[in-house]
């Protein structure tokens, strides 16, 4: 199914409820502030003006357009100020002729007769019709019902009111603050829990503050992203910069003092003093609203789209962002990956499509970056688990070289582990743990898989060389020379 042709669609009945006078534009209403909704709005408004498509984005928070990835980093100390991660505030929004609605929570969806019920922060409940609807709802933090979850001191990062927290309570802990556990002048404790991205973010931030850490995770390796094997070097070398790892191990209670505050960390058989606890155990899609509207959901819960975005077998409901399912290139199987680089292109390509001109998004293949320190970490493509659950027979390898030529100073270890497939060659992953400028030559594994290279294509790459950035052969085409004799042997 293509994209909408929204000229000649009726007007909904009761398209004239909610604020303000009757208005003969047509109406775009779009649920939820961030990325994928407020990209949406503005590449809408780009392409037409008012008098053509009116345009309502609903916000349930005070903020729009922010950066969530940023919070670690805001924490850290690394970002100064709450506002550095706005990209564009509800009111630079209004100026640009979008009518953005915070505080306001969409309640109900009523695709039958398009519309939406919103209730404001003073408790008023109205119905709003629409021609087009966005749905860019998010994803929620997973919280599972372990006791003391709740207490003080505990903490999620999920949007700039839990960053603004989390940071006030760790500039109160800080070593030149009030003493943790241990006393007066001893460091504070901080326990992780969660060792995926926001985990192992959250755990640098509050060593770079001082704070003595402990990363749980149920997991037997770090990093779930990874295969196994490369977890384990993420785990080494965060023991190594003084975070404790505590693996394979679930969190059974956090525990409380007689104020209610946090005081600890349990599993079945340890104990981790903790003066806060970080929460970071993922996400899944926000999609509540739209599945007590009917509306198709995949397995791990997002909306399920065509290629143009709009929601399956609805022909003027469209989504993006966190609250998606997308298709992997690889596979051709729907996952939910979120991240705030494809949230922004399903915006742009929703407002185009509603504008009337024509756009799509051809999937993914699964590129994410993260570090943790000096530690880098990267991935693009399959793992080992995805690649057989896909039914693909591969080959892997992998390879230890250096970031620069071994003689130049400053070479630093890197290991790369690839993926190819049997009899093919062809790409089918990669994965890189190392320092300096490690993390992103994985771009080039990306931009491989999007072209369906082999391992041996990857080889004969005309990649950029001098000794000040890179062995005579960059640390990726050593793992593809490799993969392609593996795949030679495999016959």
């Amino acid at each position: 199914m293509g994209p909408a042709r929204t000229a000649g669609h009726a007007r909904p009945i009761g398209h004239t409820e909610g604020r303000g006078a009757v208005s003969a534009a047509r109406r775009m209403v779009v649920v939820g502030g961030d990325a994928a909704g407020m990209s949406a709005a503005a590449q809408a408004r780009r392409l037409l003006s008012a008098d053509e498509l009116e345009i309502i984005a609903f916000e349930r928070g005070d903020d729009t357009s922010y950066s969530a990835c940023g919070i670690p980093y805001w924490v850290a100390g690394d970002v100064e100020e709450r506002d550095d991660l706005v990209a564009r505030s509800p009111e630079e929004h209004r100026r640009r002729g979008l009518d953005v609605r915070t505080r306001t929570e969409v309640i109900a969806l009523d695709p039958d007769r398009s519309r939406v019920r919103t209730r404001d922060a003073g408790g008023t409940e109205e119905w709003h019709g629409y021609d087009d609807l966005v749905i860019a709802t998010g994803a929620t933090p997973l919280r599972p019902p372990i006791p003391g979850i709740d207490a003080e001191g505990v903490y999620g990062v999920q949007d700039l009111a839990d960053g603004e927290a989390l940071r006030k309570a760790v500039s109160r802990l800080a070593p030149d603050g009030p003493g943790g556990e241990g006393g007066a002048g001893s460091p504070p404790r901080a326990v992780v829990i969660g060792a995926g991205y926001i985990g192992i973010e959250m755990a640098e931030a509050m060593v770079r503050r001082g704070f003595r850490v402990t990363l749980v995770d149920r997991a037997p390796e770090p990093m779930t992203t990874l295969d196994p094997d490369m977890g384990t070097l993420v785990r080494e070398a965060m023991n190594a910069m003084g975070i404790e790892t505590v693996m394979g191990r679930a969190v059974t209670e956090i525990e409380t003092g007689e104020d209610g505050a946090v005081r600890a960390v349990r599993t079945a058989d340890s104990r981790h003093p903790a003066d806060l606890v970080v929460l970071g155990l993922g996400t899944s899609p926000r999609t509540a609203l739209a599945e007590a509207a009917g509306l198709p959901l995949g397995e791990s819960g997002g909306l399920l789209t065509d290629r143009a975005m709009q929601v399956r077998g609805h022909r003027h409901i469209w989504a993006g962002g966190d609250c998606v399912e997308v298709e992997h290139r690889l596979t051709g199987m729907t996952r939910h990956i979120p991240l705030g680089t494809h949230a922004n292109k399903h915006g742009q390509i929703i407002g185009s499509n509603i504008a009337g001109e024509y756009a799509t998004f051809p999937g993914v293949v699964g590129t994410a970056v993260s570090k943790v320190c000096e530690l880098e970490i990267a991935r693009s493509g399959l793992l080992e688990a995805e690649a057989t659950e896909a039914g693909l027979q591969y080959v892997t390898v992998t390879v230890e070289a250096t970031s620069r030529a071994g003689y130049y100073p400053g070479a630093r270890p890197m290991h790369v582990k690839m993926l190819a497939e049997r009899r093919t060659g062809r790409l089918l992953g990669a994965q890189i743990v190392g320092r300096e400028v490690a993390a992103k030559r994985v771009d080039v594994v990306a931009t491989a898989l999007t072209a369906g290279m082999t391992v041996t294509d990857i080889v004969m790459l005309d990649l950029g060389y001098a000794p000040p950035f890179s062995p005579t052969y960059d640390p990726v085409q050593v793992a593809a020379r490799k993969a392609a004799a593996a795949v030679r042997a495999a016959g």
